[in-house]
């Protein structure tokens, strides 16, 4: 498809962005004064290469978000939120404590000790994290890393640990890798197993393929983009299990505070009792997060967010100067730490406890989204605004969490598929010129909502009809202007994008599992990963027990195949196992990393196989690829 023009604002998005400025008080500066405070040097537009000469992190382009007046296609909340995101550069949060931020999506945290450093998330990429490292050394001197903490499972917080650290500092025992419980688990299930939608979805979530731009990407939410740089993970030494730790690192008293099943599977908090500074980790930045990710995830525990919020803010604020996270600016006093801490806690209970009471009244979750409006102080206290999360879509999670995703309405339980329903909603309401026809004026009328989700069916019965697809990008691209969430704009515009141009033939560079983490994936998750591959229908009627070896490893699992479900245990079938597959721990991380059909791998003679390799081969046969790029606002 050909390229289309981004439009501009609608003028009634233009009213809608001005009542914005209306409905919140934009003369309190207290988050920019946070946002500089401490402020120590930095280099030119935060830009970062490879060695090669890509850019892996850059503000340059962004150069655009200047001045206090929004554009007519950005939020003004969400343009004070972009503004705020541009600083960059090394900031001192309190005595021994600084932190780099607008290098990357995350902080990285560094802790002068008494011998060296501890760095507190490594940031995505090596290259950010080396950067970082060299503008704290130049400003502070060079100390050796005495240990690298990770608060949580995501890779914006793990993945540049080599730009810090090598695999030598750690085996020697000279540097020390601290981790909560789950973590090695978290980061596996999450790489591998949902691995290829969720970076279909990350897409929308993030606008990675956006180009900055007042019409098109201006944040996302907790930082200003994604990167493209290298990622790795080196494994934790040490792993921190019980409720509450105390443990001396460098001479740096450490209280380590784990709140599992919050915003990430495994997580944990910090409390430096001698510099009176809490580490909220992800658990409270300056938005309301999402309760479920757009890229898709396990829906996360809004009741335990609220209590491990309670609790820190209980045994530890009333001793704090300043609270700080992974994510944004500081916050110093402790009375606005108090506060802040608090309105977060009661954000999320109030989130989790009203949405459960509207539920009790046999609501549902769009009537629920569409009904349930945040307190009046909590709604106008900038760091509960919806930027990275949002209202509606975590009233959705909660819903799902507690009852999933059926509504209770028959009527629901068993739909037609989306192109089905399509072609009959189409028939129904008289043709697709009766359909555009209203559409156009509902467009003009602003009702952009209603004009996205009754074209849905258009496009969905005629994904060729030209005219429908663009009136349905033009009402997203409103919808993105409009929202006050950097995800949701992101999501909107890039729908917008691929209803115009159609979705990409390819994934964009740096889409593809991380290496280290393939390299340490379990054998039973990389079977695991084979037998989502089955392709059910086409296996049902083959039948085979296979052992399948790690011969570096010298362990054995025997996996069985029959009625299209592959089973898998630790042991071996003996005698009656049909064939035995052996393999090392680096071929299988490598047929992992490229891509490889195992079926190639097979004809290529790197899988050794002895007994039936026919068998093999027609088991081979019935294991799916899986694209990428597979079609989302289109059937």
């Amino acid at each position: 498809m050909k390229e289309t023009p981004i439009k501009p604002a609608h003028p009634l998005t233009a009213e809608r962005q001005a009542r914005v400025l209306d409905d919140l008080d934009f003369s309190d500066r207290a988050d920019f004064d946070d946002a500089r405070r401490g402020f120590i040097g930095t280099i030119p537009d935060a830009h970062i290469t490879k060695e090669g000469g890509d850019t892996v992190w850059s503000l340059r382009d962004y150069a655009f978000i200047e001045g206090e007046e929004a554009p007519l296609s950005v939020n003004p909340s969400l343009w004070r939120l972009s503004r705020l995101n541009m600083f960059h550069g090394l900031f001192q949060v309190t005595e021994r404590i600084y932190q780099v931020r607008g290098f990357d999506t995350a902080n990285i945290t560094f802790i002068e000790g008494e011998t060296g450093l501890v760095i507190i998330d490594p940031l995505t990429f090596e290259e950010s994290a080396r950067a970082a490292l060299a503008l704290y050394t130049s400003h502070r001197g060079e100390r050796p890393i005495a240990a690298v903490i990770y608060s949580h499972s995501h890779r914006d917080h793990y993945g540049g640990v080599r730009g810090v650290i090598t695999d030598s500092d750690v085996r020697s025992g000279r540097v020390e890798v601290i981790a909560p419980a789950g973590f090695m688990e978290a980061v596996v299930s999450e790489a591998v197993l949902a691995g290829v939608p969720m970076r279909r979805r990350s897409l929308f979530q993030f606008g990675t393929s956006l180009a900055p731009g007042p019409r098109s990407h201006v944040d996302s939410g907790l930082g200003k983009a994604v990167g493209r740089g290298r990622v790795g993970l080196i494994a934790p030494t040490k792993t921190i299990t019980q409720a509450r730790e105390h443990h001396v690192v460098d001479g740096v008293q450490i209280i380590f505070h784990l709140t599992p099943g919050t915003e990430a599977p495994a997580e944990m908090n910090f409390f430096f009792p001698k510099e009176r500074a809490l580490n909220l980790a992800e658990n409270a930045c300056h938005t309301m997060h999402n309760l479920c990710p757009l890229r898709g995830a396990k829906t996360r525990d809004a009741l335990d967010w609220a209590c491990y919020l309670d609790e820190a803010l209980n045994d530890f604020v009333p001793s704090v100067d300043v609270v700080f996270a992974q994510h944004h600016w500081p916050i110093w006093g402790q009375d606005r730490a108090a506060d802040f801490v608090s309105e977060q806690r009661d954000m999320y209970r109030y989130l989790h406890d009203q949405t459960l009471r509207l539920i009790s009244h046999g609501l549902t979750p769009r009537e629920i989204a569409e009904q349930l409006m945040m307190p009046n102080r909590l709604s106008k206290r900038w760091h509960a605004r919806g930027y990275y999360g949002a209202v509606a879509h975590n009233v959705h999670a909660i819903y799902t969490h507690y009852l999933g995703p059926y509504d209770g309405n028959p009527a629901n339980l068993h739909p037609l598929t989306p192109e089905a329903a399509a072609k009959k909603y189409v028939d129904y309401m008289g043709g697709i010129e009766q359909i555009l026809k209203r559409a156009r004026a509902d467009f003009d009328r602003g009702e952009f909502r209603w004009v996205v989700q009754v074209l849905k069916q258009v496009v969905f019965a005629r994904p060729d009809h030209r005219e429908a697809r663009e009136l349905a990008a033009d009402a997203m691209e409103q919808l993105g202007y409009q929202t006050e969430s950097a995800t949701w704009r992101n999501a909107y515009l890039l729908g917008a994008r691929e209803l115009r141009e159609g979705a990409p033939k390819s994934a964009p560079t740096g889409n593809s599992v991380d290496a280290d983490v393939v390299a340490m994936l379990p054998v039973d998750r990389f079977l695991e990963y084979l037998a989502i591959r089955v392709n059910g229908p086409r296996a049902q009627d083959l039948r085979c027990r296979f052992d399948w070896m790690m011969i570096d490893e010298g362990t054995s699992h025997r996996i069985t195949l029959s009625n299209g479900a592959l089973s898998h245990s630790p042991g071996t079938h003996g005698a009656q196992a049909d064939a035995v597959i052996q393999l090392d721990r680096n071929r299988m991380a490598s047929m992992m990393r490229d891509g490889r059909p195992l079926l190639q791998v097979f004809e290529e003679g790197q899988l050794d196989v002895t007994g039936n390799r026919e068998l093999v081969r027609a088991f081979l046969e019935v294991l799916d690829e899986f694209s990428p790029v597979f079609n989302v606002v289109e059937p």
